[in-house]
């Protein structure tokens, strides 16, 4: 059991080939795009999820901030279905992956960043000292701002990585004990075995929830630069 504890965060190949853009290009056939007039059910409780999101989402920023809606939503879908891809038996998740969750904050972080210093320099600036700080205390405080400011991006992509991966490890610890204490006492296995489907049912709310605070915290870095 313990060797093959990380074995699912490995990344997957066929042919000694990766094949992890296959599967982040999959979630896309979960979202088709409208090709009738009267929608199905699944597409229209899609649509009205996405139209809930949004606005909820868009609300506090300005005009220039709404630009970036569907990046925002494009990114929350993604996330949110590559976790609950991940969660079923032998796949892969990809946002278990440090440097997949790096290259998507990073350039969403740089890019409100940019945003910021470009359309509202003093504004920007000002973040890096707070108004009526002692003098003895700028040198300081600029230095912690700024490295604060950079960390942000490593903050999303670790949050994101732990909190998936604790998830994954949880489940696979919790359900190789359930097959162990079978052959021991079935009413410890079936103990066990009721806390496994709970945690499985915590995992799939975790899911949504990470992909929800990833996307809200990427668009409060926005608001705050625009």
């Amino acid at each position: 059991m313990n060797e093959n504890l990380f074995a699912s965060f490995i990344t997957p190949t066929m042919m000694g080939l990766p094949i992890v853009i296959a599967i982040i290009m999959f979630p896309a056939i979960l979202f088709p795009s409208k090709a009738r007039l009267v929608s199905n059910r699944w597409i229209a409780v899609q649509q009205w999820l996405i139209r809930l999101t949004t606005k909820q989402m868009m609300t506090i920023h300005s005009k220039k901030g709404q630009t970036w809606a569907l990046m925002l939503m494009s990114l929350i879908m993604f996330i949110g279905s590559t976790n609950l891809i991940g969660l079923l038996p032998h796949s892969f998740t990809p946002t278990t992956q440090l440097s997949m969750n790096l290259g998507m904050a990073i350039p969403l972080w740089a890019g409100a960043v940019i945003l910021g210093f470009r359309h509202k320099t003093k504004a920007s600036l000002a973040h890096f000292l707070p108004q009526g700080t002692p003098l003895p205390l700028i040198p300081m405080l600029v230095i912690i701002e700024t490295i604060s400011l950079f960390i942000q991006p490593m903050a999303l992509a670790v949050r994101l990585t732990a909190n998936i991966t604790a998830g994954h490890l949880l489940i696979h610890l919790i359900g190789g004990a359930t097959l162990v204490l079978m052959n021991i006492n079935m009413t410890t296995a079936l103990i066990t075995f009721t806390i496994l489907i709970l945690l499985t049912v915590l995992e799939f709310a975790v899911a949504l929830i990470q992909a929800y605070v990833f996307t809200l915290l990427v668009s409060l870095y926005l608001h705050d630069n625009t």
